[in-house]
């Protein structure tokens, strides 16, 4: 539709207005979702150095803030997502409702992220799942949209990725898909879908996200979207205690076709799976917790509450809403602070066996203290231990992890000495720290090499 549209005081005439949406769109209530196109009918316009923004209606989310929140945490750890902010939305002068704005992932959005803006973008949308239907572009017209060069039309790229996931003998797996994807990427927004049981998306119903064929790099991207129902809102059957509790091997059943192949041939791959794992450790042990959290849930709720009450078209009532924050609400609604406690619990206990133990409070274990510094650093860690020392004739063991789960160093120590140098000449990157004693891991933490 043609309209008009006033941001801030700004006006700006002949713009593209449409309903978007599937489910949030089918809702009941006058509260649907739109898309503002600022380029659709006066080439070249743009508000903000964007072209198009979406205004989310939050149908299913009594808190307001699970993509506000999930979004964000995902720019935080530089996993490629869209910025999402708060708006009122009027409508012919009248207010309509309080929505989420998430700006579009487009050519704009490409350049800003990526640099280049002249591959392929498709959506995978709505069963994106990539199994693999065969040579014929066609075959997979229903289950992916083409976003960017439209007129060319050409998918080949995207079936010889497809091909690469579903027809690889394992042994040559890891090769062939370092070719044509960027795995990091993959694995570290898989991880964020993850711990934030974000179903609504490629781990679950098998859309809900962009890959990008990066000009560049010649390899696809992966990028975030959609997340509105993240912190457990989309069930998928399971209950609350089910979703906080969900494996990080998760896959919808039935695990084959048509299941989820790329994750499925991860989980298989002991260097991938390894990597995996770590990403949601180093996640969990620095930024999934209501420490981190709660702080920028508690700010977001003083500033969107006056808000929300004044929404005369919200889905939910002002006490759901309240309510939402810390606890469940109508009975399979996960609360904000709540699902985090739990869901974090939920993982430290799985990733126990992989030798993350980010769970122990490491300034009570055999009375000792722990400190890292510098970190980060250029190659060079002092591991401080403080003043209280092990038993007499105890000794303790520090050891080195990659990303890949690899361990690069290791050294035994006795109770007399509080001070070791860890030189890592391994290269830049991620690295994580554990700290034995008597057999028994007593800490863990993140090593950064600049």
């Amino acid at each position: 539709m043609l309209g008009d549209v006033e941001i801030d005081g700004t006006y700006i005439d002949s713009v593209g207005i449409q309903f978007k949406g599937n489910s949030s769109f089918n809702a009941p209530g006058i509260k649907k979702p739109w898309k503002i196109d600022f380029n659709e009918f006066v080439s070249g316009t743009k508000y903000d150095g964007v072209k198009t923004i979406n205004l989310n209606n939050v149908v299913g989310d009594p808190s307001f803030m699970r993509e506000k929140l999930f979004d964000d945490f995902c720019r935080t750890v530089g996993i490629e997502a869209p910025r999402a902010t708060y708006t009122n939305v009027y409508v012919n002068n009248t207010l309509w409702g309080f929505y989420v704005l998430v700006e579009q992932v487009n050519k704009t959005f490409l350049t800003t992220e990526y640099g280049n803006d002249a591959g392929n973008l498709f959506k995978g949308d709505g069963n994106g799942t990539l199994q693999w239907y065969g040579t014929s572009p066609s075959s997979y017209y229903g289950k992916y949209e083409l976003k960017t060069n439209e007129t060319l039309n050409d998918w080949t790229d995207l079936v010889h990725l497809i091909d690469e996931i579903n027809n690889t003998p394992s042994l040559n797996f890891y090769d062939s898909l370092e070719a044509v994807l960027n795995t990091s990427a993959w694995i570290e927004a898989w991880a964020a879908n993850n711990i934030f049981v974000n179903l609504d998306s490629y781990i679950g119903t098998g859309h809900n996200y962009y890959i990008y064929h990066n000009a560049v790099t010649d390899k696809f991207d992966f990028i975030i979207w959609d997340a509105n129902e993240a912190f457990g809102k989309f069930s998928q059957g399971m209950s609350v205690a089910q979703l906080e509790s969900l494996s990080m091997a998760y896959i919808p059943n039935p695990p084959g076709p048509p299941g989820r192949p790329l994750t499925d041939k991860m989980i298989q791959n002991t260097t991938y799976y390894n990597t995996y794992v770590n990403t949601i450790c180093n996640y969990v042990a620095n930024y999934f917790s209501n420490a981190y959290l709660n702080p920028k849930i508690d700010s977001l709720y003083t500033i969107i509450k006056p808000y929300v009450y004044a929404d005369p078209n919200k889905s939910f009532t002002n006490q759901n809403f309240e309510d939402n924050i810390n606890m469940n609400v109508m009975g399979n609604i996960p609360g904000i602070k709540s699902f985090i406690t739990n869901r974090r619990t939920s993982l430290i206990s799985q990733l126990t066996s992989f030798g993350c133990n980010m769970g122990i409070n490491e300034s009570t274990v055999y009375g000792l203290q722990f400190m890292v510094n510098p970190n980060p650093t250029s190659g060079v860690f002092q591991i401080q231990v403080g003043n209280e020392q092990l038993a007499v004739g105890n000794e303790y063991k520090i050891e080195i992890y990659n990303v890949m789960g690899e361990k690069v160093y290791e050294k035994l120590l006795s109770e007399k000495e509080n001070i070791v140098f860890l030189p890592l000449g391994t290269g830049q990157g991620i690295y994580f720290y554990r700290i034995i004693a008597e057999n028994i891991p007593v800490a863990s933490g993140k090593l950064v090499v600049e």
